[in-house]
Parts: structure tokens; C-alpha cells; sequence
């Protein structure tokens, strides 16, 4: 049995097939393969944790205490960080922070100021 992708809107893994369509029972979303194709194609939307979709040089906000791996230091809640970039990968942020210098975050952890 041929694998089907996960749905494009919630990822979740038990869509299936309606006719040419396919069909997630989560979220209800139908897709055919040819608009599947062209969102994979198409650029990678990053999200804050409150859905706000991000851009380079956005300013955003930290909303959890985040341990920096390696030392004993923390960037704490609500540290505001300025001219963040996106980049591929698990931490989809890189920016500077004031006292940190260079740091990647992932973007569930900031909103958007």
C-alpha cells in the first residue's frame, strides 16, 4: 500500500484517499496531489506561538526561560530581540541577543512584537 502524505494544514498522518482528493479527518482539509506538489515547492511559512507569521528583521519577544546549551546561562521571559533572520532547520530563528550574542531560537518559543 502506497504511503500518503501527511495533511499540509495540521500534519496530521491519517489522511486518505476520496477520489482524486485526499483528505485529512482532523482538520477536515482536501487537497489533490498536483497542489501538494506545488506547496512543498513553494517557500516555508515560519509561525510565532501565537500563529503570526514571521518575516526577516521582525522583532519578537521570548516566552519561555530558554536554557543556552552548553552553559549555565538563561534567556528569560520577555527578552525582546531585534532583526531576527530565518533560516532551514529545527531552530528556524538566528539573531543577537543583548548579553547572549549569536543565538538560534525555534520560533515556538517568541511572538511577534
Amino acid at each position: 500500500m502506497e504511503k500518503l502524505p501527511n495533511c499540509p494544514k495540521c500534519n496530521s498522518e491519517y489522511t486518505y484517499e476520496d477520489g482524486n482528493l485526499l483528505v485529512c479527518p482532523e482538520c477536515g482539509y482536501e487537497w489533490t496531489t498536483e497542489s501538494e506538489n506545488n506547496i512543498e515547492e513553494s517557500e516555508k511559512v515560519v509561525r510565532d506561538a501565537n500563529g503570526n507569521v514571521l518575516s526577516d528583521g521582525d522583532s519578537v519577544t521570548v516566552i519561555k526561560d530558554l536554557k543556552v546549551k552548553g552553559t549555565s546561562l538563561v534567556v528569560k521571559i520577555g527578552t525582546k530581540v531585534k532583526s531576527i533572520r530565518l533560516v532551514e532547520g529545527d531552530h528556524d530563528i538566528d539573531c543577537k541577543i543583548e548579553g547572549f550574542g549569536a543565538m538560534k531560537l525555534k520560533s515556538e518559543f517568541v511572538k511577534k512584537v
